[in-house]
């Protein structure tokens, strides 16, 4: 137990055979079950665990997917598995090993001294990533972090790709387990519906674990547009459930408004420029009128916002 916690690690694993061992044998002693989910590995992954299970005096768990349902697929089936035997915190100990066990005890306190519901581990706050993270990685995760602070609405929120994290009991039977995403976009959808259901999240600094043997599956061109459309349809979705159906908002009409005075406004300055290069003379009223489209958008975006990050101060 961890200050009188029941803490359970779910380990999601998907051909891990050279490093599963390493996150088992190194996990913190104060970690009261191990719960190891074999996402359909095509390797022995499963053998090395089951040879541990023997060898180690560890109360593991193994689970083995019959089909590859996605990382989130294997934590949402270790979480349940954790809840059924009476964990009061789960946290997310990837079988790739990047996850530092010394970091563990940070990712928990938050939980346990705290007013916070889910923590989550933060690889850009020291700047250790910038020199241990490969610099495609580094950019890609940037740049979704932005996305995901619009879409989640946790604006204090950022390397929302980590899975180090930690989350209690209570927050956990509050969530649609099943309705979150199976794939690389868990994080992402796990992040919306915490939002949705006003729980507290708190970022946490920990060490970017790279360069040991590890192996990512994204392509990182094709996730840009993948994670974009995801969380698009995701962010209106988290507007449809918060702002409107469970407490009516008006910033969802400077949202609607002012992406479409946006985008009008954008649409028409482009046409003005084209018209105006290839054709002939704009007429000043139309380019004023593109310019004042466009900025009024761009206003009333940013408006809804500061009301979304301010909406969760507001309700304490």
């Amino acid at each position: 137990m961890y200050k009188g916690k029941k803490v359970a690690a779910v380990v999601p694993a998907y051909n891990e055979e050279v490093l599963i061992e390493k996150v088992i044998t190194t996990m913190p002693d104060f970690v009261d079950l191990i719960v190891v989910v074999d996402d359909a590995s095509k390797d022995s992954t499963s053998s090395v665990v089951s040879s541990l299970q023997k060898k180690i005096d560890r109360c593991i768990f193994l689970i083995r997917h019959e089909k590859n349902t996605g990382v989130g697929g294997a934590i949402v089936t270790g979480h349940k598995k954790a809840l059924e035997q009476g964990a009061e915190i789960n946290v997310i100990m990837a079988g790739d090993a990047q996850m530092d066990p010394d970091d563990l005890p940070k990712i928990l306190d938050p939980l346990i001294e705290g007013d916070i519901d889910f923590s989550k581990g933060n690889r850009f706050f020291n700047g250790e990533a910038w020199k241990n993270m490969p610099r495609l990685r580094f950019y890609s995760n940037a740049g979704l972090s932005m996305l995901n602070k619009i879409a989640s609405g946790y604006w204090h929120i950022a390397d929302p790709q980590c899975g180090y994290t930690a989350i209690t009991r209570q927050s956990l039977e509050k969530l649609d387990l099943d309705a979150l995403s199976r794939g690389y976009h868990f994080e992402n959808s796990l992040l919306i519906q915490l939002n949705v259901q006003d729980l507290r999240v708190k970022d946490v600094p920990i060490k970017a674990v790279y360069g040991i043997g590890e192996k990512s599956g994204i392509v990182h061109w094709i996730a840009l547009f993948s994670f974009s459309f995801f969380l698009l349809r995701a962010f209106i979705w988290r507007l449809e459930q918060k702002y409107i159906i469970r407490d009516f908002h008006p910033l969802v009409f400077f949202y609607f408004f002012g992406i479409m005075f946006l985008l009008i406004g954008f649409f028409l300055g482009i046409y003005l420029i084209i018209f105006r290069l290839f054709i002939d003379l704009v007429k000043e009223t139309s380019a004023i009128f593109a310019a004042f489209l466009f900025t009024s958008g761009l206003q009333l975006v940013l408006f809804a916002m500061w009301f979304d990050k301010d909406y969760k101060r507001s309700m304490n």
